[in-house]
């Protein structure tokens, strides 16, 4: 996220509407302004040794936790409404929320026609796959390795070597293109080469706070 695709509406404003309609009125903006820390602190989306419906259990339980402390910082004092968290969970799944950046397709071609393989590397969840499925990119990818599943998160060098033995590449055969810091330092801790792209404030419709990388 911030490197291939992003969201079409803030954080805030898809929690905001969707808490509405389980009877709970919090500001959109008030969400968005806390999201990103609430994020940044959390502990790393990865789960060692989970897999199947334990690994989707913890994916949702993590963010749960998150949804819930983000509420709790615009003051919503109790607990959630129950089915709540698992709404926004699901919501998040769904291709219509997201974009692909405009920039993304020409590389992808132009190194699908060249014969480079490519992967994605993520600190995201399951939810992944099938977003990309949606969007029109899975094709273009022999990997796709996400964090929950690899049970380590960037800038932990882990998930870069997954995707590595998945490609059948050496590190020095390879450059990795993101968008944060922790691409760049798990890249370099893999030992291979990072790209990072940085995106004009406004040339695309990604929201501030927008999660998960």
């Amino acid at each position: 996220m911030g490197t291939l695709i992003g969201l079409r509406r803030s954080v805030g404003a898809v929690y905001s509407e969707l808490a509405a309609s389980h009877g709970l009125a919090v500001d959109a903006g008030d969400l968005d302004r806390v999201f990103p820390a609430v994020y940044r602190q959390a502990p790393p989306l990865a789960f060692p040794g989970l897999a199947g419906a334990e690994l989707l259990t913890a994916e949702r339980n993590w963010w749960g936790v998150r949804i819930a402390e983000a509420f709790a910082a615009c003051g919503q004092a109790g607990p959630l409404p129950p089915q709540l968290a698992g709404a926004l969970f699901d919501r998040f799944a769904e291709p219509d929320l997201w974009h692909v950046y405009a920039d993304v397709a020409g590389p992808l071609e132009a190194w699908q026609r060249r014969g480079l393989r490519l992967a994605v590397v993520s600190n995201f969840d399951q939810r992944l796959s099938g977003l990309l499925e949606g969007l029109g990119l899975a094709d273009a990818f022999a990997a796709v390795v996400v964090s929950s599943a690899a049970g380590a998160a960037k800038p932990d060098p882990r998930p870069f070597r997954l995707a590595l033995e998945a490609l059948g590449l050496a590190p020095e055969a390879v450059w990795h293109v993101g968008d944060s810091p922790e691409d760049e330092a798990g890249a370099r801790a893999a030992g291979v080469r990072p790209v990072l792209i940085r995106r004009p404030r406004g040339a695309d419709p990604t929201p501030p706070g927008a999660g998960a990388r």
